[in-house]
């Protein structure tokens, strides 16, 4: 038996690798990248990008903005914060970061592994942020992008919940003297969507959307960093 990975781009909903339902956090994908990657070089300040197809797709739409930093990308297109979290310590605490920038659950509230509440979105994302405060890494949780709509599920009204669910991460982060990233406030319209002019569909960001969101996370790694 396999399952598919569903990413929703451009207007067609496209079947990514198969993967196996013995591999349902898809453990395998960098397995061979973090091999080759191996340890920080003496002074390397590592930072690590993890979360699904909207950290998968910026490697793709703006390449040099990972190579001009040494940014490593870990994402998966699909997942949800339970799967990110399973592969959390092979695909970020192993690598020896100094900082992991977390973005995660929009395809829980969209239901791709089953029906979440908020509080099992919240449960995963503080599991990930406090693994790596143990691990001597400091953590930037993103807030999760504005969505009006899901074009692979309509009708799910998600934004209310995103906005809900970004006001537990600033208070988390404040709590736990962890990194709040505001992608939302800059990227919202009106609706508590996303602007047109920043998407493909109303949930990915195109090169122009990405184009905002970098100095916000340049800016918080560099604040991370201090």
């Amino acid at each position: 038996m396999k399952f598919y990975k569903m990413v929703f781009l451009s207007g067609l909903l496209l079947f990514g690798t198969a993967v196996s339902a013995q591999d349902w956090p898809n453990l395998g994908r960098f397995q061979s990248e973090n091999a080759k990657l191996g340890k920080p070089a003496k002074g390397e300040k590592r930072v690590v990008f993890i979360g699904n197809s909207i950290t998968e797709q910026w490697i793709g739409a703006d390449p040099a903005f990972f190579s001009g930093h040494g940014y490593i990308n870990r994402g998966i297109g699909g997942q949800t914060t339970p799967q990110m979290l399973v592969r959390f310590r092979q695909d970020v605490i192993s690598l020896e970061p100094k900082v992991v920038v977390i973005l995660g659950g929009t395809n829980d509230i969209a239901g791709n592994t089953g029906p979440s509440t908020l509080e099992m979105i919240e449960d995963n994302l503080a599991s990930m942020a406090e693994l790596a405060n143990s691990n001597h890494i400091r953590v930037i949780l993103s807030s999760v992008m504005p969505v009006y709509d899901y074009p692979w599920k309509p009708g799910l009204q998600p934004a209310e919940k995103i906005v809900r669910l970004n006001s537990w991460i600033k208070s988390y982060c404040k709590k736990k003297h962890f990194i709040y990233l505001d992608y939302f406030s800059a990227l919202a319209d009106e609706r508590n969507g996303m602007k047109a002019s920043l998407t493909v569909d109303g949930v990915h960001a195109n090169m122009a959307g990405y184009k905002v969101m970098e100095p916000l996370v340049e800016s918080a790694i560099h604040k991370a960093l201090k």
